[in-house]
């Protein structure tokens, strides 16, 4: 099993985000996951971080840990400059990058900034060729495409990755018309948001038929879920966890009843069920407030055990 922590880098400074960040390297996390929005989405008042450029700090700033953003947005950055720059932050970090890629979530956003939304079929379009793009410059010296929304010729990619083939490709999402097909085709982890566990055996079969169409095998495609996570250190704990919890993460889209709280055991007993359903990596979202004491907790009581 794999653990990564998600906590949205909405702080006006780095030394708070530095300071998580190495509390999740020190506690025998794997990962660190952040946002990549232009602000806080529903919160234009609150500093935020940009993601790339705080990404980049943070593999500088710490050793083992992997960091990588759920999701970056393509519509952002063209796919021949991120192709380059996952290629040299995966190069300066020895080869600790995630590459987590979307269509992008937040129409506002894009329509302030000037930036092209459309419809989902486009936006999934654009991704499908953003992911030709960059998963060619990954494995070769020279890329040409053409297509849609993206021309590329001869474009140079000069030094490759450290990570071969390439930097893990995440998609996450769970549409079985634009989502799905995306997963099969360029994934290396599928990442399933809360609610995608509801409809678990439906998407679970949509992927085997679409990796099927294109023969390719669905097993090398690693099974990620991110999910609330809160540890009571006692079961006395309990209901006042899950009101702050309910509170914090009020929104239906976060599923907390899908999520990870509870009592250490209670939480091993959870993962482990998941694990027998094929899910290896979990990504867990915290409250920046109490992420420090909660990642503590988790690794001291529940890491051992699993």
């Amino acid at each position: 099993m794999e653990f990564g922590i998600y906590v949205p880098q909405i702080v006006p400074e780095y030394e708070t985000l530095l300071d998580l960040a190495r509390t999740t390297e020190r506690t025998g996390f794997d990962t660190l996951w952040l946002f990549d929005h232009l602000y806080a989405p529903g919160l234009p008042d609150h500093p935020a971080l940009e993601a790339w450029t705080t990404a980049t700090a943070l593999l500088a700033d710490t050793t083992t840990l992997r960091v990588g953003a759920l999701v970056l947005c393509n519509n952002f950055r063209h796919p021949v400059l991120l192709a380059r720059m996952a290629t040299t932050l995966d190069l300066i970090s020895g080869g600790r990058l995630e590459f987590g890629l979307g269509s992008g979530s937040v129409r506002e956003e894009h329509r302030q900034a000037g930036l092209p939304w459309g419809s989902a079929a486009d936006r999934a379009e654009r991704l499908g060729e953003a992911l030709e793009i960059i998963t060619r410059m990954f494995a070769s010296e020279r890329t040409s495409f053409q297509g849609r929304h993206y021309q590329v010729t001869e474009m140079p990619n000069r030094p490759r990755p450290v990570q071969q083939p390439r930097p893990p490709i995440h998609i996450g999402g769970a549409g079985p018309k634009y989502t799905m097909p995306l997963v099969a085709r360029y994934a290396d982890v599928w990442n399933v948001p809360t609610y995608g566990l509801r409809d678990w055996p439906a998407l679970t079969g949509v992927l085997e038929k679409e990796c099927a169409r294109i023969d390719r095998d669905p097993g090398l495609i690693r099974r990620s879920h991110q999910a609330v996570l809160a540890v009571a250190a006692h079961e006395r704990e309990l209901p006042e966890l899950r009101a702050r919890v309910g509170r914090r993460f009020a929104a239906a889209a976060f599923g907390v009843d899908d999520g990870y709280i509870g009592t250490p055991a209670m939480l091993v007993d959870r993962l482990g069920e998941r694990a027998q359903q094929g899910i290896s990596s979990f990504v867990f979202m915290v409250g920046a407030k109490h992420a420090a004491a909660t990642m503590e907790l988790f690794a001291a009581e529940v890491m051992p055990q699993l």
